[in-house]
């Protein structure tokens, strides 16, 4: 069960990263205005460039639907994220602090995909755009950052785990044996 300091960790970093986005993704509507005007931030490399994404990650679509579809899914993800975030024991800071992250990221995605500006629905927010040339990462932004920081950490404290109860189960087989 989730401990207070898991609980200061979590929701810390949730709430950084949904301010975080929710401020960012205002300013880029703000200052970015047309769309899919490269403003150079570190040369070429690194540019702030305007999208509005109606779809789900990588611009998938489901046409109309899109939004309510990805909406229940960005949902549920919450809900998941939530509950493995309260089965987290007491020092697991690592893990609670990915959970957080990736929460924080699907709620300012999520939130985001509901809003409305200037009266329409536009979809999500995207602007940092990175690459060289002709050759670019898809247009993203804080929420998709933090979603992949968060999944990539957990990742590794999941495959910690394993590798530690691998370890503790080979290491009692042996002691059985001897």
């Amino acid at each position: 069960m989730a401990s207070g300091n898991n609980g200061r960790v979590f929701w810390t970093a949730a709430a950084g990263i949904i301010t975080l986005d929710v401020i960012t993704k205002a300013l880029a509507v703000r200052y970015l205005m047309p769309q899919h005007i490269p403003h150079p931030i570190i040369g070429e490399f690194v540019r702030f460039t305007l999208a509005f994404n109606p779809g789900a990650a990588f611009s998938m679509s489901l046409g109309a639907y899109s939004r309510v579809v990805f909406g229940t899914f960005a949902f549920i993800a919450l809900i998941i994220l939530w509950r493995l975030y309260r089965a987290s024991s007491a020092g697991e800071t690592i893990r609670v602090l990915a959970l957080g992250l990736a929460w924080g990221g699907a709620a300012g995605n999520l939130i985001d995909r509901f809003l409305q500006r200037d009266g329409i629905r536009n979809g999500v927010v995207d602007f940092i755009d990175i690459g060289i040339g002709d050759v670019r990462f898809w247009t993203f932004n804080v929420a998709d950052s933090a979603v992949t920081v968060g999944a990539l950490m957990l990742a590794w404290v999941l495959w910690r785990e394993d590798r530690r109860a691998l370890a503790t189960a080979a290491a009692e087989a042996a002691a059985r044996d001897v």
